[in-house]
């Protein structure tokens, strides 16, 4: 087996809803197709401008892709969100909800949260705008990072691959580049 064109054109399909339900209910239960995720990557990979690997996708905009053997986050206008263990918000633009009038431009009257117990974080590209995320979290609660996921042993030990990576420490560094890159207080 390999990946073809009808592979990625069904893929495309039930990724923009396009496919019919019959093929939806094919696809939930049948076997799984082994080159799902080979699959996957082929159809972004040709969605996207640049020439980086991309190494596993986390949405449909935004890619952990090897760069000069390191995993860094990119949206696919192909603007760079730092690396893949450093949480891509933190480079992100942000848009904050906090007041009646800022909850109202999106939700009905009496659909909203409270002014005060809740606010609303959007997440936007730096380099195209498009929105990444939303948050809704208490006023201070800190920025969540949605997932780390573990490349070396996706790759190692569930896909039995080398990792296109570098080896590296999998752990979180986000607190480490908000130190590095924080003003201090004084």
């Amino acid at each position: 087996m390999s990946v073809t064109g009808d592979k990625i054109r069904q893929f495309e399909d039930a990724l923009t809803a396009t496919a019919s339900v019959e093929e939806l209910f094919r696809l939930m239960v049948t076997d799984k197709d082994p080159e799902r995720f080979d699959v996957a990557l082929a159809y972004f990979q040709g969605a996207v401008p640049w020439p980086e690997r991309i190494v596993l996708p986390l949405t449909e905009v935004l890619f952990i892709v090897e760069k000069d053997g390191a995993g860094i986050v990119k949206c696919r206008c192909g603007h760079e969100l730092g690396d893949y263990r450093v949480n891509w918000k933190v480079h992100a633009s942000v848009r904050v909800r906090r007041t009646e009038e800022q909850f109202r431009e999106i939700y009905p009257p009496f659909m909203h949260a409270e002014e005060g117990w809740q606010e609303l974080r959007e997440f936007l590209c730096p380099g195209c705008a498009t929105l990444l995320e939303v948050e809704a979290a208490a006023p201070g609660y800190p920025v969540l990072f949605d997932a780390l996921p573990d490349v070396q042993s996706l790759y190692t030990k569930w896909l039995g691959r080398e990792c296109p990576l570098a080896p590296h420490e999998y752990r979180d560094l986000t607190i480490e580049y908000l130190r590095e890159h924080l003003p201090a207080e004084s």
